[in-house]
C-alpha cells in the first residue's frame, strides 16, 4: 500500500489547476430575477456566478442567442459599498494616503500609498501574471477598467498588494519614482446572491446609477458583457451548479471521505487559489470550527498529499511548521474562521467538504 502510494505521489505533478468551480445551465423560460433566483435555488445551486474570463467563456457557450433580449445572471446592488481586489484577494491589507468615495471608487499607489481616484483618469499600472508569479509594469496610460482588461487579456489581472512586501516589490519596479499606478483594488455595491467574494466583472460600460435598475443581467449582442436592468423584467436565465458542496455533518475524517464518495465525487482537493476562495465562502456556513479537506498525512513517507493523488503544492497552512506528529494518524482541514488550513486526529468530528463532479 505505501509503495503504491509513493508511486502515485511520484507521478503527480505540481501545478495550478485551472479548474471552473461552476457548470452552468441556461433555463430558457421567462422569469423576473427574483423569479430566475428561486428556479435556481430549487433544481440548481443559484443564479449564476462568475469568477473569471474562463467562467464568462463557458457561460456564454451555454446560451443560446438571445439576440437583443437579456439573460439574468446572479449580481444585484445592494447600494452598499464595499473595497475589493479584483483578483477576489481578502482586503486584509490597505495603506492608505487619501481614502474617499467622493475621489473616486478607483485606487493607485504612489510611494507605496493607496489613493481613491476617479476611474476614468489615465495612470500607469501594475499587472500580476500567475504564470512568473511576479508583476508586470504597463508604462502606457490607461483608465483604470481598461487597464483591467488589459491585464486579464495579457497576463492574469491588474495586481493585488496584499502585504508590505508586495508594497515594496511594485516600488522597486518603479525604481521608487513618483509614479502613480493603478493597482487592482475598487470599490462597487454589486453583490453575488449566493454570497460569493467574487469580484469579476464584465460590464458593456459603467453601470446606470438609476435607482430600480439592481440586477445584471448578459447581452449576448454585445459579446456576452454585461448591463444593469430593472429587476421585473421578465427573460431567460443562467442557473449554476456548483463543484463543491458543504456537508453540514459532523463526521470522522474516514467516514467524510466514504459519505464523500458514495454520494458525490472525492473531498476535496485544494490546488489553487481560485478552489481556495470557493472553499472560503462555503467554510463560513459550516457548524464546526473546522471543516474536513481531502488532505492526508503519510509517517510512512513523511508527507502530506490529496487524496487523489496530487502532492501538495498549493498550501495555506495556519503555521509553515506543520504538525507531523505519529502518535494518532493526521488528516487536514480547514478553518471556519480565517479559510487557514490545520492538522487535526482524524477521529474528530466535523463537517466537510465534498466535490461533485470531475472536470
Amino acid at each position: 500500500m505505501a509503495q503504491t502510494l509513493y508511486l502515485r505521489l511520484l507521478i503527480a505533478i505540481c501545478s495550478l489547476s485551472e479548474c471552473i468551480p461552476h457548470r452552468y445551465h441556461y433555463i430558457n423560460m421567462n422569469k423576473t430575477w427574483t423569479g430566475a433566483q428561486s428556479y435556481c435555488r430549487e433544481h440548481y445551486a443559484d443564479l449564476a456566478t462568475v469568477d473569471n474570463m474562463n467562467d464568462m467563456k463557458q457561460l456564454i457557450s451555454q446560451v443560446n442567442n438571445s439576440g437583443d433580449i437579456g439573460v439574468w445572471i446572479g449580481l444585484n446592488n445592494t447600494g452598499v459599498y464595499k473595497w475589493k481586489w479584483s483578483m477576489g484577494d481578502p482586503v486584509n491589507y490597505i495603506n492608505w494616503e487619501i481614502k474617499s468615495e467622493a475621489n473616486g471608487n478607483c485606487v493607485y499607489m504612489k510611494n507605496g500609498k493607496f489613493n481613491s481616484q476617479y476611474c476614468d483618469q489615465k495612470q500607469e499600472f501594475i499587472c500580476y501574471n500567475d504564470t512568473i508569479k511576479g508583476f508586470i509594469y504597463e508604462t502606457t496610460q490607461m483608465m483604470w477598467r481598461d487597464a483591467q482588461s488589459f491585464c486579464r487579456e495579457n497576463h492574469t489581472d491588474l495586481a493585488s498588494v496584499r502585504n508590505q512586501n508586495e508594497s515594496e516589490q511594485i516600488q522597486k519596479f518603479i525604481n521608487y519614482t513618483q509614479i502613480s499606478v493603478w493597482i487592482g483594488l475598487f470599490s462597487d455595491s454589486w453583490e453575488w446572491s449566493d454570497k460569493s467574494d467574487s469580484t469579476f466583472r464584465y460590464w458593456i460600460s459603467k453601470p446606470s446609477t438609476i435607482p430600480n435598475e439592481i440586477c445584471t443581467e448578459v447581452k449576448m449582442k454585445d459579446r456576452g458583457q454585461w448591463n444593469n436592468a430593472v429587476c421585473s423584467n421578465s427573460q431567460t436565465f443562467v442557473c449554476h451548479e456548483d463543484k463543491l458542496v458543504l456537508i453540514n455533518e459532523s463526521l470522522s475524517w474516514s467516514d467524510a471521505l466514504s459519505y464523500c464518495r458514495q454520494h458525490h465525487v472525492d473531498l476535496v482537493s485544494v490546488d489553487s487559489e481560485e478552489i481556495q476562495r470557493r472553499v472560503s465562502v462555503l467554510v463560513k456556513q459550516a457548524s464546526t470550527p473546522e471543516v474536513w479537506l481531502g488532505l492526508r498525512h503519510s509517517c510512512a513517507l513523511g508527507v502530506w498529499f490529496w487524496m487523489n493523488g496530487q502532492m501538495v503544492c498549493y498550501q495555506n497552512w495556519v503555521n509553515t511548521t506543520v504538525d507531523k506528529s505519529c502518535d494518532t494518524v493526521r488528516s487536514g482541514a480547514v478553518q471556519s474562521e480565517d479559510q487557514r488550513w490545520i492538522s487535526l486526529p482524524q477521529t474528530e468530528l466535523r463537517n466537510s467538504i465534498c466535490t461533485r463532479y470531475e472536470e
